[in-house]
Formats: structure tokens, sequence, C-alpha cells
């Protein structure tokens, strides 16, 4: 599977959970879930990332075989409806998940643990030749209440994304095919969070396709006084602007259509200035 980073790419989430912290419940049938996904694709959706686990603060984990239930059939239909470019990737960190869902026609492995939670997942990936995207996280989801907060989040990511890099090698990964996510909410405060946004094109210098996730989060609604997350829409798209001027290849969201429209607006004004620079010698 080929997949082209040559400009910002837009990763709708579909959540098949009943506890997911802005939608669960919303896509708990096939039908549904199979319809949002071709309707996040008519928005603009280049990836659509089916998951059958929540992972928000306090989850509890689900095996895999309910994730497996909730997630094959979506994947299956989406896989023979949607455009041969429409890249399916499942949001799971278990191998036996991965595994069905590669069956049905995935071509990305989402794993927030990066590996870490099942030893039989970076082999999968290399055997399989797909992407994997390697989350950053403090803790662990069910720990986020009380994460210990690192003292320089910044440096403690790239020195993560470098142990998992070689790791991915090791294991018989193409380097070109391993994507980072810097994990913002996971196991950070919100100076934290704050911190690594403002600091994207740094994580984007070690040479990687640089994934982003910020798409209702908490700590926004903490800076703009909105508790409810599906009032965070303007704060997703000021992120993904901020975002497609640092360098990030791809932004999971909700709303794919507005943060489609955010991330083009962006893109525009970064090729300009990026033409004037040339032009001007600078």
């Amino acid at each position: 599977m080929l997949m082209v980073f040559s400009r910002p790419l837009i990763m709708g989430v579909l959540n098949l959970t009943p506890d997911s912290f802005s939608d669960g419940g919303r896509y708990a049938t096939v039908d549904r879930g199979v319809e949002q996904g071709v309707r996040m694709v008519s928005e603009g959706a280049a990836i659509i990332d089916v998951g059958g686990e929540s992972t928000r603060p306090g989850y509890h984990p689900v095996s895999a075989e309910e994730q497996c239930s909730r997630i094959l059939g979506v994947i299956e239909a989406l896989h023979s409806r949607l455009s041969p470019e429409i890249v399916i990737s499942v949001d799971t960190t278990l191998s036996d998940v991965a595994a069905a869902a590669i069956e049905r026609g995935a071509g990305i492995i989402n794993d927030i643990s990066a590996g870490r939670d099942d030893p039989a997942m970076l082999d999968l990936v290399a055997k399989h030749e797909v992407f994997m995207v390697m989350m950053h996280m403090t803790g662990s989801p069910g720990s986020l209440p009380d994460a210990p907060e690192p003292d320089d989040p910044l440096a403690e990511a790239e020195v993560f994304f470098k142990e998992r890099l070689d790791a991915a090698i090791v294991a018989g990964m193409a380097r070109h095919k391993v994507i980072l996510d810097p994990g913002i909410g996971f196991g950070k405060r919100r100076g934290h969070n704050l911190m690594l946004m403002g600091s994207l094109s740094r994580l984007k210098a070690l040479g990687q396709p640089l994934l982003l996730g910020v798409s209702r989060k908490q700590f926004m609604g903490s800076l703009c006084t909105v508790a409810e997350p599906t009032e965070l829409l303007p704060a997703t798209c000021a992120a993904t602007a901020l975002g497609v001027m640092a360098g990030v290849d791809i932004f999971r969201v909700h709303d794919v259509a507005e943060s489609r429209q955010a991330a083009e607006v962006a893109w525009a004004i970064r090729i300009a200035a990026t033409d004037y620079d040339a032009e001007i010698g600078a």
C-alpha cells in the first residue's frame, strides 16, 4: 500500500464503542458505522480510523474478541465500498485485532502503546508491510488522572520515539511506514500539551510522518471554558491550522469537513509563504 504525504491528510475518527468520550454509542451497528465512514470520505477524509475500544481516562480494556465483533464487519464493508486510495486504519494495541483487520483491508495500525502492550505487534506489522502509528504516552490510559507529569515532555517524546523507531527497524519495519503521534492529552497536563503543540516542528525534524490528534480534547476546553467536547470545533480547527504550519502530515479528527477547510487554508498560506521565500532567496 502506498500513502503519499505531499499535503496534509485528514483521518476521520470512527468510534464503534459505547463509551468514547464524545461520540460513544452513535455508530454501534455495522450500517451506521459504514454510513458514517462513507460520509467522512465524502467530506474529505483520506483515512478512516476504526476503533473498538475507548482509551479515554479511566477506560476499561476490551478483549480482542469483543473489539473484533465491533469493528471487523465495518472494516470489511468499507474496504469493499470505498475507493482503493482511501486508507482504513484500526485503532488497537492488540496484534490479534490488528491481524484480523489487516485481513479485511486495513492498511494502518494505530497503536497508542507504540507496540509495547503486545510483543507480537511489531513483527505482525513488519510481516504485512502496513503503516503503523506510534504514540507517545506518559503512564497508561487507565492511570491518566494520576499520571506523573514529565519534567520535559518534548525531550521525553524525542527519546521515546527514537527508541521505538529502533525497535520497529529491528523488527523489520520500513522506516518510512512509521508515523509518530505526540499523544496530546495522554498522561500530559495542559501546560505540557501546549508545549508539545508549540514544538511540533521539532518533532517533525525527527524525519517521520507526524500525526496530530487534538480533536475535541479536554485541555482545549479548559482554555475556552467549554465543558462539552462537541462544542470544541473552533478550537480543533485552530489547532489543525497550527499543525499544518508546523508540518504535521495527518490530522485525526471527528469533524472532517470543517477540519479539512482549516487544513486547506493553512496549507495554501504555507505554500504561498514558501514560494515567496524561494523567490526572494530567503
